[in-house]
């Protein structure tokens, strides 16, 4: 593994834990309430740290198949949680959710950032990331 590689790995995990914590700060310090949808992106995001510092700490660059693979399922789930919250059509068919709409929105930066957005684009640096990754590889 080269030095650029390495740095990749560092980037995938930090963008992974610093979602996680964002995340565990929107439920645990500001109260939020996580809707369906948001427990399947973290399904998606959480791993990817404990992942993420294995890889690093042993300096394996292979598990750039596996962050690669949660991202993008992650990343489309966001994608989807993003178009249920702010496309008037797909609210019809979002799913029925617990104690939280999975179409509301806690927050509402600049009137298009919301949690789901925060998360898409995590999920979709990590996938870049963990592409670079791989191409550096076959090189």
């Amino acid at each position: 593994m080269n030095k650029k590689q390495e740095n990749w790995l560092l980037s995938i995990w930090t963008v992974a834990l610093i979602a996680t914590l964002g995340s565990l700060y929107f439920s645990e310090i500001k109260g939020y309430i996580p809707c369906t949808m948001c427990w399947y992106q973290r399904i998606f995001m959480y791993p990817i740290v404990l992942i993420g510092l294995i890889a690093l700490i042993q300096k394996n660059i292979s598990i750039a198949w596996t962050t690669a693979s949660l991202a993008f399922i992650g990343g489309c789930i966001s994608l989807y949680h993003y178009g249920i919250q702010k496309l008037a059509f797909l609210q019809d068919s979002a799913p029925e959710c617990g104690g939280a709409s999975c179409t509301g929105a806690y927050i509402n930066y600049f009137g298009f950032i919301t949690i789901p957005f925060l998360a898409l684009i995590a999920f979709a640096f990590i996938f870049i990331a963990s592409l670079v990754i791989l191409k550096q590889t076959k090189e």
